[in-house]
């Protein structure tokens, strides 16, 4: 991407992510989405992985995606409508976080039912990040969300956060190592974007994606 194209997209990307967002509403099961107006973005990854803090710092606002110490309290696909109202440019769409052992089974299939559902029938869905702990890498369930996105050729993106918890001879390695188990899933987009919602590092990254997305 050129500079020049990149700094458009940059700008867009803020003004999305900075301006007017409104809470739709949060869907328990496929029929309760809200119907397939605009492109929507999913943020995914693991229970306390940081999505909540991630969403919160891309839009800096303190509380549009709920921050907790208890892993699994979003239990629903939250959805939010980003940008000017009767144009509806793009939906942002926080999903239910996975692989928390003290949720329940039934809570788990019930969530597991509702993603592949989501995942496999959302034509308007134009990508899942996927959010990833740096400190710990890629995981066994990390990768079981990664094959079923490939099996329902969705796109996605790794993005890596708190990657200000290492020290900074690990950052290179991670993001590098990330990559290259990524290369292996067909529906991976090949860069990884590595980021901290504390330190504000890898926001505009994801806003210029999203951008991007916007206005294809």
């Amino acid at each position: 991407m050129d500079t020049k194209h990149r700094d458009k997209m940059l700008g867009l990307g803020r003004r999305l992510f900075t301006g007017d967002i409104v809470f739709v509403k949060g869907a328990v099961s496929i029929e309760t989405l809200p119907e397939m107006a605009c492109p929507e973005v999913a943020f995914a990854g693991r229970s306390n992985v940081g999505k909540s803090s991630l969403i919160n710092g891309l839009t800096q606002r303190r509380n549009l995606a709920r921050a907790s110490n208890t892993p699994g309290r979003t239990q629903e696909l939250n959805y939010f409508k980003m940008g000017e109202e009767e144009k509806c440019p793009i939906y942002l769409v926080d999903l239910p976080g996975y692989g928390y052992a003290k949720v329940s089974k039934g809570k788990v299939n019930q969530w597991v039912r509702v993603m592949k559902a989501y995942l496999s029938g959302r034509p308007t869905l134009r990508r899942v990040f996927l959010l990833v702990d740096a400190r710990h890498g890629l995981k066994d369930s990390d990768k079981d969300i990664m094959t079923m996105l490939d099996v329902s050729a969705v796109n996605y993106q790794i993005i890596l956060t708190k990657l200000d918890k290492l020290k900074v001879s690990e950052r290179d390695k991670i993001i590098q190592d990330t990559q290259t188990a990524a290369a292996k899933f067909i529906a991976c987009h090949p860069t990884v974007i590595g980021t901290s919602a504390e330190k504000g590092w890898g926001m505009d990254d994801i806003r210029v994606e999203v951008a991007e997305l916007a206005t294809q």
